[in-house]
């Protein structure tokens, strides 16, 4: 019975290709099965997937093989959780100039006229989109900005051994919706406080809920609840119990 074996290509005209050159024979002779017709992923840049087929090997080809060398089944290489080839060697400008590629190509696909520019301190990295309609880059609750920065960030560590933490933001909206969520924390963590009651503070992605949570770390009489499945979850600022008893005790 004769042997398969497989061979990958970034398409499967590039497959059938390498089997041919390998085993010497021509396409109209080869017998093969499509395992896999690959993808080109995100953008052609993320989650890029090789093509794979398996050849039935014919009996003249096998006789072309040494003995010392019998044939086998070329070794995939390792891939990363979006299914790129992980290439752990590059440097970390490299990596970084690939995630801007990610980004820009991803960005130029929502809106027109938009540029990144660049930060870099301790290991950190943050991508300033300028230009372009922001509403759009950023999204309902702050969506699509987020999923920017995933895939972005996906990108850059899987091309690189050490991982560099990323930050996508446009035109300085995450510092003005930090200011602003510790501005409504504080002010409404002074209610639950004076009342005693839970209040709703509204639906928010990971990035809102880290900084509720940051805001409220050292407070004694206040506590933050999320409910929900998914992206985007409900928050709501319950008051501690030892401090509601506290509070009814020192009431007149």
């Amino acid at each position: 019975m004769s042997p398969d074996l497989e061979f990958e290509g970034k398409n499967v005209e590039q497959a059938l290709q390498k089997a041919c050159e390998e085993l010497g024979i021509s396409k109209e002779k080869l017998k093969h099965d499509v395992i896999s017709y690959g993808s080109t992923g995100i953008f052609g840049l993320v989650g890029a997937k090789k093509a794979k087929i398996r050849v039935v090997v014919p009996k003249q080809a096998m006789e072309t093989v040494p003995p010392s060398e019998p044939p086998s089944k070329p070794q995939a290489k390792p891939q990363t959780e979006l299914g790129a080839d992980l290439d752990a060697g590059k440097t970390y400008d490299e990596a970084v100039d690939l995630g801007r590629n990610v980004l820009q190509r991803i960005i130029d696909f929502i809106t027109t006229d938009a540029s990144i520019s660049i930060e870099r301190s301790s290991g950190n990295v943050c991508f300033n989109i300028t230009g372009g309609t922001p509403a759009l880059l950023i999204g309902k609750h702050g969506q699509t900005l987020e999923a920017m920065q995933h895939l972005t960030e996906k990108a850059i560590n899987s091309n690189i051994k050490q991982r560099i933490r990323i930050r996508v933001d446009v035109e300085g909206y995450l510092e003005t919706r930090r200011a602003s969520l510790k501005k409504l924390t504080k002010r409404l963590s002074e209610k639950v406080r004076s009342t005693g009651k839970p209040v709703k503070i509204g639906q928010m992605n990971a990035y809102d809920r880290r900084i509720v949570h940051i805001t409220l770390k050292n407070d004694a009489n206040v506590t933050v609840k999320s409910t929900g499945d998914g992206f985007i979850k409900k928050m709501m600022m319950f008051p501690k119990k030892n401090s509601v008893r506290n509070r009814k005790t020192k009431s007149p």
